[in-house]
């Protein structure tokens, strides 16, 4: 049975997460108040709704309890909207609550009114870009609690052509590959690395480390 999810406004995160959702086979209820944002979103999700969350009966009718998870993506729009159905959400029982928030100030309120987890996309990218900035080789990187990140970088040109025996990352600057991309007659494909493999031109490193290892990766030398 394919999980299901309610995703209440639909500015451009709202938006963009319910057709993320529903690409990956997510049953997906988007709301909001404005008419035509619905109408867009009716054209790829499975079910969408005019009306306002804040009305508790209202919100009662889209079953909150009963979806895998509910995300409140009103953030910056209604400061009270988000507080309160962030909060109605809670008491109607929804079994994961994700709400969005532009400021700390917000993203602790909405902590205490019972969000299970907290998300400021604007400054989350603000930090993601600025480490593409500063270092050319990182092409993304994704938190992992509050000491981990996952990195996909591009190996430094003097780790080409040794393998990952030889560089011993783990130890020398506490980074572990745990995948790499490259492409082999025509196609992208995503290996395991092994002890002997040898890192090649093109090739992309998925690395699991502490937030300041992979930067000094990318400046090996």
């Amino acid at each position: 049975m394919a999980k299901q999810a309610l995703i209440i406004g639909l500015g451009q995160f709202g938006m963009a997460l319910a057709r993320s959702l529903t690409g990956q086979g997510v049953d997906v209820l988007a709301v909001d108040t404005k008419d035509d944002l619905v109408q867009q979103a009716a054209g790829f999700a499975a079910e969408a709704a005019c009306f306002n969350a804040m009305d508790e009966e209202a919100l009662a009718r889209a079953a909150p309890e009963r979806r895998d998870i509910c995300v409140c993506a009103i953030g910056d729009e209604s400061r009270e909207g988000a507080i309160v159905v962030t909060a109605l959400l809670r008491k109607m029982g929804a079994p994961r609550v994700v709400a969005r928030a532009t400021d700390e100030l917000l993203e602790r309120i909405l902590h205490l009114v019972g969000a299970h987890e907290v998300v400021n996309p604007e400054r989350a990218f603000g930090e993601r870009l600025a480490t593409r900035m500063l270092y050319s080789g990182v092409l993304e990187e994704v938190p992992l609690g509050e000491d981990l990140v996952l990195t996909e970088l591009r190996p430094p040109q003097a780790m080409l052509g040794r393998s990952l025996k030889e560089l011993q990352l783990p130890t020398r600057v506490g980074v572990n590959v745990v995948a790499i991309r490259r492409v082999i007659e025509g196609r992208g494909v995503v290996q395991l690395p092994e002890p002997d493999t040898v890192l090649q031109t093109d090739d992309i490193l998925v690395v699991v480390s502490r937030s300041d290892a992979a930067r000094q990766l990318v400046d090996w030398i």
